[in-house]
């Protein structure tokens, strides 16, 4: 099964000045906020993980170029350093979410990169081609994983949360807080013994991408690249891992948010027409709604299939699938796993059936957009912006099980993790 190992981060020296060397991950950073990174601090990482693109670029002077010279040169000036010998590295965020204060704890590591027919590591999400050659051209000009891949991991008897909880008992190695106040620290395993108990309780597990569907298909991309060039690779490259963050799905500190649909550029658009022709599969209820927060409390359920479906105005249409056999009829061919999912059944039976939006569309977002704020998605509703916003429920982590395990991919925007793994804590170089 999954081979996961210690490795060797690379990391910055100047660990009290953590906050301002850091970043979120890059493909939620606006245009504003890589500005403002690049100001706060000469060496923040991202002139290495996302670099701002200029007018005058060319083939020789570019956002990837810049990079590895930026690399190069804080490895020379001492910057960055190598640590010394190799370690797993416990990652803790401590944050609000859901009303309490939560802990989300575990580990980076190098994970073996396979392909996903090997159901070693497995995905859940569609992916984008332009995301992926981006970051293919920053791996082949610095050789180097800036952000980790986000993984999760079952382990019923607790061999990995237990040697976590005992390396991390002791002042950090890292603390700072973030722009969000988010708490992160990092603590370092490398005692050979529990690196080893770690190695083998991985060794006969099954991994499931949370996060960095992307980034994960771009490395074995990069693999296959060098492999390409090396044919007499051994396989114990650096180039053959990828470096990861995993966490136990029994985790208590896992949050998955939903992110909501906002439509936009629909022709003859009617509210009547919408509701009414989703009537077939769904009730329609119309109910008073002052703030966002009113939809988002209207809508929570364990089990149903339930939207808000909002036109503008202080009023929002709760929809309610009427039965499962509804959407085995309409979803012809996809699992009962598939038609569980809050997104697969908007997807399928609403954004393609009712509006026309197909796949090719989502992914163009052409008509659609996505946004994690609901209060977002109704003010750009009553301003105008948009024509209408459909609100939903977090997809479960028990959900992202299933579909993996059973070979499916989910609507893209399907999960959001919170909070998200900071960009710098720790970095891989491969050679």
């Amino acid at each position: 099964m999954a081979e996961v190992k210690a490795f060797k981060a690379l990391r910055y020296t100047d660990t009290k000045n953590m906050k301002n060397l850091v970043t979120p991950p890059y493909d939620i950073i606006s245009p504003d906020a890589q500005k403002n990174y690049y100001d706060r601090d000469k060496n923040n990482v991202i002139r290495l993980e996302y670099g701002i693109i200029n007018e005058s670029d060319s083939e020789n002077d570019n956002r990837y170029t810049r990079a590895k010279e930026f690399l190069d040169k804080s490895l020379e000036n001492g910057v960055l350093k190598t640590d010394p010998e190799n370690a797993y590295y416990i990652y803790e965020e401590i944050f609000e979410a859901l009303g309490r204060r939560m802990s989300l704890k575990g580990i980076f590591a190098a994970v073996k990169l396979e392909e996903f027919d090997k159901k070693i590591i497995l995905p859940h999400e569609e992916t984008l081609s332009k995301a992926k050659k981006d970051r293919l051209l920053l791996m082949e000009h610095t050789d180097c994983n800036f952000s980790p891949i986000y993984l999760m991991y079952s382990d019923e008897k607790r061999e990995i949360p237990e040697v976590i909880d005992k390396h991390s008992q002791c002042e950090p190695a890292v603390s700072f807080v973030n722009d969000d106040g988010i708490e992160q620290r990092l603590w370092l395993i490398t005692d050979e013994t529990d690196i080893k108990i770690i190695e083998n309780a991985f060794s006969k597990k099954q991994l499931f991408i949370a996060d960095g569907h992307h980034r994960y298909e771009t490395a074995l991309n990069f693999r296959n690249e060098k492999r390409a060039e090396n044919p007499n690779f051994t396989g114990d490259e650096g180039y053959n891992y990828v470096m990861s963050f995993l966490i136990d799905m029994e985790n208590t500190g896992l949050v998955v948010l939903p992110t909501h649909r906002m439509i936009k550029g629909i022709a003859n658009f009617s509210p009547k027409k919408i509701t009414d022709a989703l009537k077939e599969n769904f009730t329609v209820e119309k109910l008073p709604c002052e703030k966002s927060e009113d939809i988002e409390n209207g809508i929570k359920t364990e089990n149903e299939k339930i939207f808000g479906f909002y036109t503008g105005g202080d009023f929002y249409y709760r929809i309610t699938l009427k039965s499962e056999e509804n959407a085995e009829k309409e979803m012809k061919g996809a699992s009962k796993y598939y038609r569980a999912l809050d997104v697969a059944v908007l997807h399928s039976m609403i954004l393609e059936k009712l509006f026309g939006i197909d796949k090719e569309n989502m992914a163009n977002q052409k008509n659609l957009t996505y946004t994690r704020s609901a209060d977002e998605a109704v003010k750009s509703v009553k301003n105008g912006e948009y024509q209408c916003a459909f609100i939903i429920n977090a997809t479960k982590i028990s959900q992202i099980k299933d579909i993996s395990l059973n070979n499916e991919k989910m609507p893209q925007k399907s999960t959001y993790f919170y909070p998200k793994l900071v960009t710098g804590i720790v970095m891989n170089k491969l050679k």
